[in-house]
């Protein structure tokens, strides 16, 4: 139930640019991120390894059919893997004038000999073009992978936003430069950095800590209050001191298998939800400027650690939040865009249904004060959590949400995000996998049939289990 009014005297000051806004310039430059490898003009599907897979269509003539034998020829010389091959009748032989024949195929080859493998195969075939109908954005196949998901959006930084807070304070400038001089130097594997704050950033901490903590109880859902209990409990949250993520992130991995890793600051749409695919939240570990203590342009410690984390601890919601980073990999850029608006509408600005009531779950309501008053209040309009129309909802970021998407429930926003996900158009399936923090993209019929296997022994366990309590 909404209530009435409370925030017309709290002013709007800006939030961090949103995702969705870089997510569009992605898709308007085509070069925020790694696209698929290039040899020439020959295009490649992937490469691993030191090997790419190139997708190819050539022609034989009736006159040179012998030259699908010096084709193979080629393929042998170059040891080439054949993955896939199709015959057709060639245009001409559609009319009965020849018998001319067209060949798809699907190879894969050292990657330093992809330019002569592709003149070589000119030499003996008609017509020899590469497709490029596959074409896959790169996306890491392994949690050390995300090492290489670093682009930065550079915007609203205090160096070069002359708006920003910290612009005109050297200092601070200086200390942030610090800070993310650690996410820089930071890989997979090493032990997260610890940051010593100083009294100024416990200050303002303890400043933000204390007026958003006030109103949680009355505002934020159920979830988050459990989690926010557990973190005060048992991971040192209060308002004292500014927690470590290294402590955070064991804590979380223990709970939901989510982990930290330290960013440097607002990554790009796609190496963001990228992370979120092997349950990585990207985390700053700098403090807003002391002078705005309730408002910050970009995201910080105080957003990442009271908005976002104690909902990390859910299991659902952690489930949710993978969800949507996997439908991003390989995604197209206009799929990318549309995934950010949902994760904007959702994990950022997400409302949900509690015993008769609406309350936040979103972060980025979570860690403003002002704009969770309003949120609540009987100013905004309530539309049904749908994926689809979410994902096309216009947002706005120069003023509090016109529109908010309110969740039945966890369960049932990851059970729509999951079914819209299954419409996004990728010429491949992937699979995660949990013991080694890895993807498998399943091409292949054997991959897929072990895949089964592993999910039927899993099967039988339950089967065995239900058995030993009578229930079947």
């Amino acid at each position: 139930m909404k209530t009435d009014s409370v925030v017309q005297n709290i002013p709007f000051t800006g939030r961090k640019r949103s995702l969705i806004e870089d997510a569009r310039r992605e898709r308007e430059s085509a070069s925020s991120s790694p696209g698929p490898s290039r040899c020439g003009d020959n295009f490649v599907f992937e490469e691993k390894n030191d090997k790419v897979r190139l997708s190819v269509l050539f022609a034989l003539k009736n006159e040179k059919n012998v030259g699908f034998f010096h084709a193979g020829k080629v393929f042998e010389t170059f040891e080439a893997k054949l993955l896939h091959l199709e015959s057709r009748p060639g245009r001409r032989s559609k009319n009965g004038l020849s018998d001319d024949l067209e060949f798809f195929l699907k190879c894969e080859v050292r990657s330093s000999d992809t330019d002569i493998f592709i003149n070589s195969l000119k030499r003996v075939a008609d017509d020899v073009r590469t497709v490029q109908d596959e074409r896959v954005p790169w996306f890491p196949r392994k949690i050390s992978d995300l090492d290489k998901c670093n682009h930065l959006i550079t915007k609203y930084n205090p160096d070069l936003d002359q708006d920003h807070p910290g612009f005109s304070d050297p200092e601070y400038r200086k200390r942030r430069a610090e800070i993310t001089e650690l996410a820089f130097n930071y890989k997979h594997g090493d032990p997260l950095p610890y940051v010593e704050y100083t009294p100024e950033e416990v200050a303002t901490w303890k400043e933000v800590y204390r007026t958003l903590t006030s109103i949680y109880p009355s505002h934020a859902c159920t979830q988050f209050l459990e989690g926010l209990e557990q973190l005060e409990r048992e991971c040192g949250y209060g308002a004292d001191a500014i927690p470590q993520l290294r402590d955070v992130s064991a804590f979380l991995k223990e709970r939901t298998g989510f982990q930290l890793r330290p960013v440097a600051g607002l990554l790009s749409a796609r190496d963001f939800l990228a992370s979120l695919a092997f349950r990585v939240f990207q985390c700053t570990q700098y403090m807003r400027h002391s002078s705005a203590p309730m408002h910050s342009p970009e995201p910080d410690c105080c957003h990442e650690l009271l908005g976002h984390v104690p909902m990390f601890t859910n299991k659902e919601f952690a489930q949710f939040s993978q969800e949507i980073g996997l439908a991003s990999l390989g995604a197209s850029d206009e799929d990318i865009e549309k995934l950010s608006t949902l994760y904007w509408f959702t994990v950022e600005f997400g409302l949900c249904e509690q015993n008769g009531a609406v309350k936040a779950y979103g972060a980025g309501l979570l860690s403003s004060y002002g704009e969770l008053l309003y949120s609540l209040s009987n100013e905004p309009e309530y539309k049904p959590f749908n994926p689809a129309e979410t994902a096309v909802q216009p947002y706005q970021d120069q003023t509090y949400q016109p529109v908010y998407y309110v969740s039945q429930s966890f369960e049932d926003a990851k059970n729509k995000m999951r079914q819209y996900s299954s419409t996004i158009q990728r010429s491949f399936s992937i699979r995660y996998d949990p013991y080694t923090c890895s993807l498998e993209v399943l091409d292949d019929v054997n991959k897929i049939q072990n895949v089964l296997s592993y999910m039927m022994e899993d099967l039988k366990i339950l089967h065995r289990a239900l058995e030993r309590l009578g229930q079947t």
